[in-house]
């Protein structure tokens, strides 16, 4: 059974960093791809990036270029989204997911299997 857990949200000051955590588990993901989208209040769920578990390479939608990082480790088996410079804009529940890998990297959010609980990110002004 898959499971992927959030963490690292919080509440943060602009212009300050969080670096979320998505610790994935009940299958090996080398064959798959794990986003990161982001949902603010009153608002539709965003693609935020994505990373290939296998090679490494990532993919981030226009808007989050630059500020935001996707990694991932092997040995934990867990995927990261680093953020910095954050905005108050930037607050929103984020969430972790996972499909199989594409050709395309896959941004819908019902082009992904699996999903987190989210994390609450909150950027005070």
């Amino acid at each position: 059974q898959v499971q992927l857990v959030e963490s690292g949200g919080g509440l943060v000051q602009a212009g300050g960093s969080l670096r979320l955590a998505c610790a994935a588990s009940g299958r090996t993901f080398t064959n798959y791809a794990m986003a990161w989208f982001r949902q603010a209040p009153g608002k539709e769920r965003e693609f935020v990036g994505a990373i290939r578990w296998s090679s490494g390479s990532t993919y981030y939608a226009d808007s989050m270029k630059g500020r935001f990082t996707i990694s991932r480790d092997n040995a934990k088996n867990t995927v990261y989204l680093q953020m910095n410079s954050l905005k108050p804009e930037d607050t929103a529940v984020y969430y972790c997911a996972a499909r199989p890998t594409m050709v395309r990297i896959a941004t819908a959010t019902n082009e992904y299997n699996y999903w987190g609980q989210g994390t609450q990110v909150t950027v005070s002004s």
